[in-house]
């Protein structure tokens, strides 16, 4: 399928989605959001690919926020659809059965810095910028910052983050846990694939399923997390991927995961 807004490019079983807004900074607007809509969904029905890497296209941004002049149309009602929606993507994102890393190549201010906490991590270029400076348009991160942020980080801090709407450099953003990696600008995206093609090399039932039980972590108590975590266990006990790694580490070779 051809979008307007994205690039799709693949290396191997690994797939790089690209937000390709370069004149406006790749801001989001709801036609790209549609766009990510369906390319995630696409892409996790895909069986040839086993993990994603989400980036934008250029030098200068991931995604520098939302776009403006569609925003500033928005009333109590529009604005609460326009939120709901985003919110459905990015939790769509984040709840992908497949992995998605964010290789943050720039500005991710606002939305950009929401989409890219909905990646199940993220790694960042050195001249990287983060920020939720919605405070400063007189609203408040509505495609869930408020939310992630305090899950990510210590709560206080994301509460300063959001109430100044400043923005924090990429080794900034690394002290503080909201990215896992900081790299040269010109080794990111190279790098990212790396750890990607890593991923999708494990038996993917167990990547899904271990998605899964930390995502669940947000959301019930320890007790009821062990007892998921068990059954969880318990379901990869029953695959062929778990007879052929088990049965691979004893003979001493690489395993070949078939994915059931």
């Amino acid at each position: 399928m051809e979008f307007k807004n994205l690039i799709l490019e693949k290396v191997e079983n690994v797939a790089i989605v690209k937000i390709n807004r370069i004149e406006k900074m790749n801001a989001l607007n709801s036609e790209t959001i549609d766009e990510l809509e369906i390319i995630f969904t696409e892409l996790n029905k895909d069986e040839n690919v086993d993990a994603i890497v989400l980036t934008g296209n250029g030098e200068k941004a991931f995604v520098a926020g939302a776009d403006i002049k569609e925003l500033n149309k928005m009333d109590v009602i529009s604005g609460q659809i326009m939120s709901e929606k985003g919110q459905k993507v990015f939790s769509l994102i984040e709840n992908l059965s497949k992995p998605v890393i964010a290789a943050v190549n720039g500005y991710a201010l606002g939305g950009g810095c929401e989409l890219a906490m909905s990646c199940h991590f993220r790694y960042a270029s050195e001249n990287a910028v983060f920020g939720q400076p919605e405070v400063n348009l007189g609203i408040i991160p509505g495609y869930g910052g408020t939310q992630r942020m305090a899950r990510l980080i210590n709560h206080g801090r994301a509460m300063e983050f959001i109430l100044t709407g400043d923005m924090i450099k990429s080794d900034e953003a690394l002290r503080i846990g909201l990215v896992n990696k900081v790299f040269p600008k010109e080794e990111l995206l190279e790098q990212t694939i790396k750890t990607a093609k890593k991923i999708a090399s494990k038996g993917q039932i167990a990547v899904t399923m271990s998605i899964k039980a930390v995502n669940a972590t947000k959301e019930i108590s320890l007790e009821d997390g062990l007892k998921y975590e068990a059954s969880l266990f318990g379901l990869c006990c029953g695959t062929q991927d778990f007879m052929e790694g088990t049965t691979a580490f004893l003979e001493k070779r690489e395993a070949k995961f078939v994915k059931r």
